[in-house]
C-alpha cells in the first residue's frame, strides 16, 4: 500500500479502534457465522419510530411482515413472505391475506395472528411513519388467520412500497401492550428465522431461533458489528475482520480501480438525499433574506469534489434519480455577491452561526467547505460534530431542548422508490419530528395530498416539481447530493441488499 510511517501509525490506531469495539478474531467470520458491519448502532426497533438503516436491517431479520421487495430486472415488485399462504389484491382498495399457522413470538406470547396484523398495521396511523400509512382505512379480522387490509383511496405503491417496505414490519399485539404501546431498542416479542442479543454501542448478534417454523437461513450466527467511521470499516475488510461493509462515496472510485483483493463492489442506489438544513424559526435565521443568502454563499461543486472525491452529482432537491418529480435545476446559484447583498439588505453583519453534523470524514469535509464558504460572505460559523445517537435526537421535540437551539446541519434521508415517500417528513405534522426546518405551507399540503392520489404521470410530475420549489423558496435548504448507496464484500458471500441499501441477513448466503 505504500504506506510512510504517518499513515502506517494512523492505520494501526484505526484498526486498533475497530478491535476496541469488538472486531476481534473471538468472533471472525469462519464457518456458518458471518461478521457485517454496522453503520451505526440501534437507536429504536419500534417500526412506528425507527431512524431507519439498521433498525431496518435488524428487524428484517427477527420480526414479521406479509410481503417483501424484490427487484425484478429494473422494476421494483412485491412478492408474499415466507408467513403467510397468499397475499392477493382483489382490487385498488382492498387486499385479502391468509396467514400459515405456526409461526411463534419469543417470550411466550403464541402464535402471529391476523389480529396482531390489524394492530401493527393501524398503529401506524398514529406513528412517526404514519405518511407511509394514510391510505389505510382499517383491517378486517375473518379469523384467527386470515382478514383483509382496506385502503380509503387507490394507492398505487400501497403494496410495494408500504406492505413491503420497511414499515411494514408487524410486532405482537400482545407484548407491545405489556409495554405501554411502543418500544425503544429492545423489542418484547419476535418472530423471526433468528433471536436478537444487542450490546450497545457494540454489536447486535443473530443466532437461530430454535422455534422458527420457517425456511433455515443459510448463517447460524451473524454478528453485526457497530463501527461508525467508514474509514475504520474499511480498513477493517480489508483487515478481513468483516466481510461486507458499507464504503464511503470517496473510496467507491479507490476501490473500483484498484478493489481489496477477492472482493465485490457493489452500489444499491441513489435513493439517499443529502442536504444543509437551516431552522427557519431560529431568531437568527427568520429573515428569508438570510437564508436566501446562504443558499447563494454556498459552493456545492466544491462540496462534491472536496468531501466526495467528484464521484457524486449535485442534486437539485430532494427527490432521487429514476424517480417522478427529479428536478434538473435549482432558483438559486452559487454567488457570493448576491449573498452579500442579500445579508446587506436584510441589515446583518457580523452573524455567528453553528452547524452540526454526524461526525463522518464526508460530513466533516462538506462542512468544513460550508464553513469556509459562508466566512468568504461574512458569516462565522462554528461546526459541531457529533456521535449518531446525539445527531438523530437533536431535532425532534421528544428528546429534550437541543432543536431550540438548532441552527445549520448537514442531513441525509433515505427514501422508498417513490417520491412520497421523501415528500412524508415535510408536511406540518412532522414539524418538531423529523421537519427539523420547522416550516409549513397550506399549498405543499394541498398538493402533497394530492400526489397520494394522483394517477396520471405527468400530473404528478408537476406535483412533485412545484413541491420541491415551494420547500426551496423557504430558504431552508441548500440541496447537495444523492449519495450513492455502495458496499464492499467478499467474493464468496451472495448478500441481499434492499433498494434502500438495506440488508436482509434471512436471505444471505455463500456461493
Amino acid at each position: 500500500m505504500n504506506l510512510t510511517r504517518r499513515h502506517f501509525i494512523r492505520n494501526t490506531a484505526a484498526l486498533g479502534a475497530a478491535t476496541g469495539l469488538g472486531i476481534s478474531p473471538t468472533i471472525s467470520a469462519q464457518g456458518t457465522t458471518l461478521n457485517v458491519r454496522m453503520r451505526r448502532d440501534i437507536a429504536v426497533l419500534d417500526p412506528g419510530y425507527m431512524v431507519g438503516g439498521t433498525e431496518v436491517s435488524t428487524q428484517a431479520a427477527v420480526m414479521p411482515r406479509l410481503a417483501r421487495q424484490v427487484t425484478h430486472g429494473d422494476t421494483l415488485i412485491w412478492i408474499p413472505s415466507d408467513y403467510v399462504s397468499s397475499v392477493v389484491q382483489t382490487d385498488p382498495t382492498h387486499i385479502d391475506f391468509t396467514l400459515k399457522p405456526g409461526f411463534m413470538w419469543t417470550n411466550g406470547f403464541g402464535e402471529l395472528t391476523s389480529a396482531d396484523v390489524k394492530y401493527s398495521f393501524e398503529r401506524m396511523l398514529e406513528s412517526e411513519w404514519s405518511g407511509d400509512w394514510e391510505s389505510l382505512e382499517t383491517v378486517e379480522v375473518k379469523d384467527k388467520y386470515s382478514g383483509t387490509i382496506v385502503l380509503n383511496r387507490a394507492f398505487a405503491p400501497f403494496a410495494t412500497i408500504t406492505l413491503a417496505g420497511s414499515t411494514g414490519i408487524m410486532v405482537c399485539k400482545a407484548a407491545t401492550e405489556e409495554v405501554g404501546g411502543k418500544y425503544a431498542a429492545e423489542i418484547p416479542a419476535t418472530c423471526g428465522p433468528y433471536i436478537n442479543e444487542w450490546t450497545p454501542k457494540q454489536r447486535t448478534v443473530f443466532k437461530l431461533n430454535p422455534d422458527w417454523a420457517g425456511p433455515k437461513p443459510y448463517f447460524d450466527q451473524i454478528n453485526y458489528i457497530v463501527v461508525d467511521e467508514d474509514k475504520v470499516a474499511e480498513l477493517a475488510y480489508e483487515a478481513g475482520e468483516v466481510e461486507l461493509t458499507e464504503i464511503a462515496a470517496n473510496t467507491v472510485l479507490r476501490y473500483a480501480k484498484n478493489p481489496p483483493e477477492n472482493s465485490t463492489v457493489v452500489a444499491s442506489n441513489s435513493l439517499q438525499y443529502a442536504w444543509v438544513g437551516l431552522n427557519t424559526e431560529h431568531p437568527k435565521l427568520k429573515d428569508p433574506r438570510v437564508r436566501k443568502a446562504i443558499q447563494h454563499a454556498v459552493d456545492v461543486k466544491s462540496i462534491l469534489q472536496g468531501a466526495y472525491n467528484g464521484v457524486t452529482h449535485p442534486s437539485y432537491g430532494p427527490v432521487p434519480p429514476g424517480l417522478v418529480g427529479k428536478r434538473s435545476e435549482t432558483n438559486y446559484a452559487y454567488d457570493p455577491a448576491k449573498a452579500k447583498a442579500l445579508l446587506s439588505e436584510a441589515g446583518v453583519s457580523g452573524l455567528e452561526l453553528s452547524l452540526r453534523t454526524m461526525n463522518a470524514q464526508d460530513r466533516m469535509l462538506a462542512a468544513q467547505i460550508v464553513q469556509a464558504n459562508l466566512l468568504a460572505v461574512g458569516i462565522k460559523l462554528e461546526i459541531i460534530p457529533l456521535e449518531a445517537g446525539p445527531f438523530w435526537d437533536m431535532g425532534q421535540e421528544s428528546k429534550g431542548d437541543v432543536w431550540k437551539d438548532l441552527e445549520l446541519w448537514i442531513m441525509r434521508y433515505g427514501a422508498s422508490p417513490d417520491p412520497y415517500s421523501v415528500m412524508q417528513w415535510f408536511v406540518r405534522s412532522q414539524v418538531g419530528i423529523w421537519n427539523w426546518e420547522r416550516w409549513s405551507s397550506d399549498e405543499f399540503e394541498d398538493l402533497y395530498a394530492k400526489g397520494l392520489v394522483e394517477t396520471d404521470v405527468d400530473a404528478r410530475h408537476g406535483i412533485y416539481i412545484r413541491m420541491q420549489e415551494i420547500m426551496e423558496d423557504t430558504g431552508g435548504y441548500v440541496w447537495l447530493t444523492h449519495e450513492p448507496e455502495s458496499f464492499v464484500h467478499s467474493n464468496d458471500l451472495v448478500p441481499e441488499i434492499g433498494p434502500s441499501g438495506n440488508l436482509d441477513f434471512r436471505n444471505f448466503k455463500r456461493v
